[in-house]
């Protein structure tokens, strides 16, 4: 692997306190989870970037979603639309109130069906996410996932 390749990936991810919503203690786990499983092991390429790492900041810019990124000789922000994450978003966080309020009183099969929707709903979201931002910054799969999460945490709000 080039050394431009290797060094694609985020080094730190900071969300806009001010845009960020109350969270239950699920959500906040998830949210901590995701930053945690992101900087221990990610693919971020910005277009027209050197290299990295690089640093990125997510928050709420009038009702857009912003994505700060910088890295060596490279700074800029993307803004993408809501709209398109709304009714995904909306459905992923149906379901997972299901889903946590199943662990707690539901049967293995309940738990597990809810589970799959939930991870179906996810693969949707990050899916959507790639393609987004699609000529604006690649990623992976894992990488998209995590980001999803945390554009939950920050779309919740709204």
């Amino acid at each position: 692997m080039s050394d431009a390749k290797a060094s694609q990936f985020l080094k730190s991810i900071v969300i806009d306190e001010d845009s960020l919503a109350a969270a239950s203690r699920d959500q906040e786990q998830e949210r901590q989870v995701a930053i945690f499983d992101l900087l221990d092991g990610n693919y971020f390429e910005p277009a027209e970037a050197a290299g990295g790492p690089y640093d990125l900041k997510l928050s709420l810019v009038e009702n857009r979603l912003a994505f700060d990124i910088a890295g060596p000789g490279y700074e800029r922000r993307h803004l993408l639309s809501l709209s398109p994450f709304k009714g995904v978003i909306k459905d992923y966080f149906m379901i997972c109130d299901s889903y946590y309020s199943a662990i707690r009183n539901s049967s293995p099969q309940q738990i597990e069906a809810l589970d799959m929707g939930r991870r179906g709903l996810h693969n949707e979201g990050s899916s959507l996410l790639r393609e987004r931002l699609e000529g604006k910054v690649k990623t992976d799969l894992d990488t998209a996932r995590r980001l999803f999460t945390l554009i939950c945490a920050l779309h919740w709000r709204g």
